[in-house]
């Protein structure tokens, strides 16, 4: 990526500065006019490695490209698709039809640079010294805990704080399943675990790597050919359970339309557990390891009371 931006500074000067407008003009920065000759590019580099991959073997991808004089490396990342089966005991049977639309599991990553295990750089075909790194994903969890809060707030596919997603934010890396799609899939197995495929996207800023915090950029042509190899950390995925009032609140304000013309039964449900805002779900309140047990909402349905 060949990125450049150039300012130019209006001088004081002692003349027309009868008004405020006039005076603040003398201090203020004013972009200069593109000529033409300042311009960036972008370009996505494929893998060199055999793609797609298992979790256990090594990615191998340049960091330079031949074609751009300058990489910035604090505006590049790795852009990773996933496919995942999740593995579940329980086919979520116990939710009501009306219900399960509006209800969602989340899985992901806390960080997507936890997600790289161990990675090493080289340099016109050779190791770099210094640059082995075999415990990544701890390295990147004490560099993430540095990071201010408003950087990670709002960087999706990059970052997902629990408080956002508990609250069905689209802030987040990772996917949000429904239960509707869950027992959709499971539907058909007889026997646990019942498997869910899941694909999604991750992105990986190279400035999130504690090894590229301090570049910024720099000339290709001095540098010359630069790599990483990487794993992947398959233990770094996490799961947790989004608060079912406020993810029903929200599939009701955008189903709205479609649920008063067609879906009158569903609707009286959805009715029903709004008119229990007091209504408390047990289950674990934090992001889980995907392998560990936890306490999870398996079952949301209206029963009527016949009277005594």
């Amino acid at each position: 990526m060949n990125r450049q931006l150039m300012k130019t500074h209006v001088p004081k000067i002692q003349t027309n500065l009868e008004t405020i407008e006039n005076l603040l003009k003398t201090f203020t920065i004013q972009p200069f006019q593109n000529d033409g000759q300042h311009h960036f590019s972008i370009k996505e580099i494929k893998p060199e490695s055999q793609m797609p991959s298992l979790f256990d073997k090594e990615v191998i991808i340049s960091l330079t490209d031949p074609d751009h004089d300058v990489t910035q490396i604090q505006n590049s990342l790795i852009t990773l698709d996933f496919t995942l089966n999740l593995l579940f005991d329980n086919k979520f049977d116990q939710f009501s039809e009306s219900y399960r639309a509006g209800t969602f599991i989340f899985v992901g990553l806390k960080s997507s640079a936890q997600l790289i295990r161990e990675y090493v750089l080289y340099h016109r075909g050779r190791i770099i010294d210094g640059s082995l790194q075999n415990d990544s994903t701890t390295e990147q969890f004490i560099y993430n805990t540095i990071k201010p809060k408003s950087e990670k707030n709002n960087n999706r596919f990059v970052h997902s704080l629990y408080e956002n997603v508990r609250k069905d934010d689209i802030s987040h890396c990772g996917k949000y399943l429904n239960i509707k799609d869950i027992s959709d899939a499971f539907a058909p197995q007889t026997a646990a675990p019942y498997v869910m495929p899941v694909n999604f996207s991750v992105s990986i800023p190279l400035d999130d790597l504690l090894i590229f915090s301090a570049i910024s950029e720099y000339p290709n042509a001095l540098f010359g050919d630069l790599k990483i190899k990487f794993k992947i950390n398959q233990n770094a995925f996490v799961f947790c359970q989004i608060d079912p009032v406020i993810s029903m609140a929200r599939y009701y304000t955008i189903n709205n339309d479609e649920l008063l013309s067609s879906c009158q039964d569903k609707l009286k449900d959805i009715d029903l557990f709004f008119r229990n805002w007091s209504l408390t779900f047990q289950y674990t309140n934090m992001f889980i390891q995907i392998g560990c047990t936890a306490d999870l909402v398996t079952g949301v349905r209206a029963e009527e009371l016949t009277p005594s």
